[in-house]
């Protein structure tokens, strides 16, 4: 059989790009591949589970747009499945002078952006978050907390039953074109397709090489950390505080997190990974890391964000450490409050230049799309992604 469109990987991005691509294209044959034996296994289900409003997006990028469609679908989406979200809100605190005028940035693309945004002053901040600390805050109402991974479970379950084929543990080694479409190989099954949708994730850049694309831009992966407050100290936390971010990093710096289970999160840091999948600091892949140290990419923003990179290394392995980053935000805690979490690993694009890709990156070729830069706010914004995708796909595919 012959599948009129293949989607490599079946994270949330991809579970999305299917349906969206079911809706938009009903009779299209559709499979997706997944190299993991379950669904939805790496930055889908590692994440902290936020649905973020859009405030942090320079207006007008995929990244803005997508993020507050993408907010509204996935209230839309939990509500028909009944999955949970909290809508708990998040502030955003200045806790220096020097962050003032990037606070009111935020501010000014929050309202650019059509995002609820309201300014406060540190007597209002304790109305919503008592024991942060701040000179001056934005409160964020629209940001919610869900289980990423149980919506990824429901996108799936109508999948299967819309007859779309999901093959996991089908890790694509090689493709190739032949006179009937495409061939991918995996080491259990070929599947034949007319066209490839490529959501690949921390191994997007490498799904696009086997395809023949001249992408230019490498994936390096960078791991987050977390810590858990303990039980007894979650009650300093309501809802979400995060700092104003570095506008060099497209990272949104260590934060304080509820989850949807009654946890609280701290973290999360970024720390280059040693392996692509390397959610531990121990793990290595010699071959993935010999991949990124010779990308001169990766050398060029090396001797740009080295002080910056040795700094949050330190902060990986010292939990004092840490817990200084966390008391600007809430200053209560203290690294006895704080035990070890998990960790998720960010795939994120480099440039040849050294430059940290910040916006998504969606490239169309004549018989295949490859999502090359897909992280946070990928997981918010992934039914408008998949939307995105499909229109792209019945336009560049000349389908529907």
């Amino acid at each position: 059989m012959t599948h009129d469109i293949a989607i490599v990987g079946g994270g949330i991005v991809g579970l999305a790009t299917a349906r969206a691509l079911r809706e938009r294209l009903p009779g299209a044959r559709l499979v997706i591949l997944e190299k993991e034996p379950r669904l939805a296994s790496h930055q889908t289900g590692h994440n902290s589970g936020v649905i973020h409003s859009g405030i942090y997006y320079k207006p007008g990028s995929h990244k803005a747009k997508l993020c507050v469609e993408g907010k509204t679908l996935m209230y839309q989406f939990c509500e028909k499945h009944g999955i949970r979200v909290e809508r708990c809100g998040k502030v955003i605190v200045a806790t220096s002078e020097t962050e003032l005028p990037r606070l009111m940035t935020l501010y000014e693309r929050g309202i650019a952006n059509g995002v609820p945004v309201e300014l406060l002053e540190p007597a209002r901040l304790r109305d919503f978050e008592p024991h942060a600390k701040a000179l001056r805050a934005i409160h964020s109402p629209s940001t919610a907390i869900v289980d990423y991974g149980e919506v990824a479970d429901a996108i799936a379950r109508e999948l299967r039953t819309a007859g779309v084929a999901i093959e996991t543990g089908a890790c694509v080694t090689a493709i190739a074109r032949t006179g009937a479409g495409l061939e991918l190989a995996t080491p259990r099954l070929t599947v034949r397709a007319q066209r490839l949708v490529n959501c690949a994730g921390l191994y997007s850049d490498v799904v696009a090489r086997l395809a023949g694309a001249r992408t230019e831009v490498r994936i390096i992966p960078f791991r987050g950390e977390y810590y858990m407050l303990r039980p007894e100290r979650r009650s300093l936390v309501r809802g979400l505080i995060y700092p104003v971010p570095d506008p060099e990093f497209p990272f949104l710096g260590v934060h304080l997190t509820r989850t949807v289970h009654g946890d609280v999160e701290a973290g999360p840091n970024a720390v280059l990974a040693f392996a692509r999948e390397g959610y531990r600091f121990g793990r290595v892949s010699p071959r993935e890391l010999a991949g990124t140290l010779a990308y001169r990419g990766f050398w060029h923003m090396a001797r740009r964000y080295w002080r910056t990179g040795t700094y949050e290394m330190y902060r990986s392995l010292s939990r004092a450490a840490f817990a200084q980053a966390l008391q600007r935000l809430v200053p209560e805690l203290t690294s006895a409050d704080l035990a070890r979490g998990g960790a998720g690993v960010r795939a994120q694009a480099v440039s040849p230049d050294g430059s940290l890709v910040d916006d998504f990156r969606i490239v169309a070729e004549p018989d295949a799309i490859h999502v090359l830069n897909a992280p946070s706010p990928a997981a918010t914004a992934s039914l408008a992604i998949g939307r995105h995708i499909a229109e792209l796909a019945a336009e560049t595919f000349g389908l529907g």
